[in-house]
């Protein structure tokens, strides 16, 4: 259930692909079943079995571009012909209902949230593998990708390495269990920190009441 006493965060996992955050992302929601991902949007059509709504809000071109001109767009970016970006909406009630919301996303939408009306409620988490030799092999042990797209991975880790320093929590990967704990760790006490419990002031409020009407 969502907690009422607290605001949600918006929790941003950035890392270079094969560093682990995928997986950390699943375990995350495994644990913790008020998780959710968000919703992106997207102007390319939806593919078999796609739900609108579940897997991406699909709307056209022109309603895009009006999302993002009317500042209701917490990041985007246009990705091979087609528009994608997150819709401010859902994510804001998230946070006012208690609900955190978690986004896989790179450095640049990282930045474009950091920056947004919602900045106050952002936990940025950069993942970094242990060494480039074990980012590769973890690339190629997935057996997901050939040498090439592997290639082109590889030369796309530096840059997006070159940003850790732009995140709220740095970790590096060397054991995915370790690292699954201290991100529940850092979660936990950000959920505490005095900004997301906006109970607090008339918490204290009631207290400096009580003493003020003591005999």
């Amino acid at each position: 259930m969502p907690d009422s006493t607290r605001r949600g965060l918006l929790i941003i996992l950035s890392s270079p692909s094969g560093a682990g955050k995928s997986t950390l992302a699943r375990r995350l929601m495994e644990w913790d079943d008020t998780l959710s991902f968000s919703v992106s949007a997207t102007t390319r059509p939806a593919r078999p079995g796609e739900v609108d709504g579940k897997h991406y809000h699909f709307i056209d071109e022109s309603g895009f571009k009006l999302l993002v001109t009317s500042g209701q767009m917490l990041e985007h970016a246009h990705v091979f012909g087609n528009f994608y970006g997150s819709p401010m909406g859902p994510v804001s009630e998230a946070i006012e209902a208690g609900r955190d919301v978690l986004f896989d996303i790179d450095w640049q939408g990282a930045q474009q949230i950091q920056k947004s009306v919602l900045a106050p409620h952002v936990l940025s988490i950069f993942i970094l593998p242990p060494s480039i030799h074990e980012l590769r092999r973890r690339l190629e042990n997935r057996g997901q990708d050939g040498e090439d797209v592997i290639a082109k991975r590889m030369l796309k880790s530096w840059d997006e390495i070159s940003h850790w320093d732009g995140y709220d929590y740095v970790l590096i990967n060397e054991d995915l269990d370790a690292t699954e704990a201290r991100l529940k760790t850092i979660i936990e006490a950000e959920r505490m920190k005095a900004a997301q419990q906006p109970a607090l002031m008339d918490h204290v409020r009631r207290l400096q009441s009580e003493f003020e009407d003591m005999p």
